[in-house]
């Protein structure tokens, strides 16, 4: 990725220390934190410091790594971290990497930053087949952030945006807002402006509009979780666009890597899903313009309840295709590849 004209990754690791993109920030500050103990580490993925299933996969098998060599217990460390997101099946990805690497007498900290590359070429191995079906002057619509931000680098859902885009191809991106904590407004928005793609941020309740309008050719998101049978778990709203896809006969693509996959796992309805805080729903939040501080306001009425599910489950029946490091299947597809 580059970010004013410098390139980065979202997860990356140097004498023992873990360096994160605080995503939180974004768009109005770019800011590194740096973990040395994995315990911080698990909160900056509880508290979304970096979020996005490839990236959390990371992540995860560095904090792995920071345990296993400050002297901490491995099993106490793979609980804490494991429960930091409970639906990102690549959490438990990266933590099983490390704690089957250390259990078979390899170094952690390497074995992590093969999780990390991996990552990237899988990443970028997604874009180069998710290309293919980008045609010239094609208006894009994506859910949440599965962009750089949301991995090592490239991205899953945004890789074949930006392949296609470096191939000359002319594209338009609609990035859905994606309540309550605005992903596609505050990280994908950020990330097409430092890619100088042309795109709009629109209200995730606009995409069937738009949709039904004739302006959006295809739809691609990410997913933090897949099951045999081709069901996905993705960020919370994507079910209802991949709705309004099926009833307007748009293509409904999902991009993601096959760390996501669960073989484990048979369908959606076995998918844990995580809700979150009350708070991210009555409040909206962002950085105050006259301090420059983080701020929230409320936005419900005090004493109204709110519930936050952070995920939703699209079946497979909706899904046209999963893109994947080694191409694009079609959902029945996943349980035999994953066997």
């Amino acid at each position: 990725m580059t970010i004013e004209g410098k390139s980065y990754r979202t997860v990356w690791f140097e004498n023992n220390t873990l360096y994160l993109i605080n995503q939180p920030q974004l768009p109005h500050r770019f800011e590194i934190v740096s973990y040395t103990d994995f315990r911080e580490a698990a909160r900056a993925i509880r508290d979304m410091v970096v979020r996005g299933a490839p990236a959390i996969g990371a992540t995860g098998a560095y904090a792995m790594a920071l345990a296993v060599i400050r002297g901490n217990d491995p099993d106490e460390a793979r609980r804490i971290i494991g429960e930091a997101r409970p639906t990102a099946q690549d959490l438990f990805y990266g933590i099983d990497r490390i704690y089957d690497a250390v259990s078979a007498g390899k170094d952690p900290v390497k074995e992590a930053d093969r999780v990390a590359e991996e990552y990237i070429a899988a990443s970028e191995k997604i874009g180069e087949y998710g290309a293919d079906l980008i045609k010239e002057g094609m208006r894009i619509n994506t859910h949440c952030n599965a962009g750089w931000l949301a991995t090592v680098d490239w991205g899953t859902a945004l890789a074949p945006v930006y392949k296609a885009a470096r191939q000359g191809k002319s594209l338009f991106v609609y990035a859905d807002e994606t309540r309550p904590r605005c992903q596609g407004s505050r990280l994908t928005a950020y990330e097409l402006a430092q890619e100088k793609i042309p795109h709009a941020v629109i209200a995730d309740n606009a995409a069937g509009f738009f949709m039904a309008r004739g302006m959006i050719d295809m739809v691609i998101v990410g997913s933090d979780r897949i099951a045999r049978n081709g069901d996905i778990a993705n960020k919370i709203g994507t079910y209802t666009s991949a709705l309004a896809a099926r009833a307007n006969g748009i293509p409904f693509y999902v991009a993601a890597p096959f760390a996501t996959m669960d073989g484990n796992c048979p369908g959606g309805e076995d998918i844990p899903i995580e809700e979150r805080s009350e708070e991210e729903v009555s409040h909206m939040f962002g950085i105050s313009e006259k301090t420059g501080e983080e701020d929230r306001v409320r936005i419900a009425p005090v004493g109204s309840p709110c519930r936050n599910p952070a995920f939703d489950v699209t079946p497979a029946e909706l899904i046209t295709g999963i893109i994947t490091e080694k191409g694009i299947f079609d959902p029945a597809e996943i349980g035999r590849l994953i066997t």
